[in-house]
């Protein structure tokens, strides 16, 4: 798998379905992203298989059908994607990016709470 990978919107949904459901078939996956949006089986076939053409997606033969599962983490997924937002919506800032999210939604009590014992974590090893 390509360690510069960064999936595409609709690679993404396929691959927050399997990171839920995984091992799963291409009606498995469907069968949810149907609930999401309206997609057409042959896209998500077509999907599918492409991820596993590119190393994404493992798949193991289950009877008449393929069970799948991630190659690709989660953590990975988002490490990638939150580098690519950070790089070029707002030029390597991470603070940029962290003051524009707190300010566009009201933070709760409890993920104010969250962020202060970060902080605090943050400066305690920075000592």
């Amino acid at each position: 798998m390509n360690s510069k990978y960064i999936p595409s919107e609709a690679e993404l949904e396929i691959l927050q379905v399997l990171w839920k459901i995984e091992p799963a078939t291409v009606r498995q996956l469907h069968e949810v992203l149907i609930v999401q949006k309206d997609v057409g089986y042959t896209t998500t076939l077509k999907q599918v298989q492409r991820l596993f053409e590119k190393g994404i997606l493992a798949r193991e033969a289950s009877g008449k059908s393929h069970l799948y599962t991630t190659e690709y983490k989660e953590d990975n997924a988002k490490a990638k994607l939150f580098g690519k937002l950070k790089d070029t919506v707002f030029n390597g800032s991470v603070m940029d990016l962290v003051m524009h999210a707190l300010g566009e939604e009201e933070p709760s009590l409890d993920e104010l709470e969250q962020l202060e014992k970060f902080l605090k974590e943050q400066k305690r090893n920075k000592k």
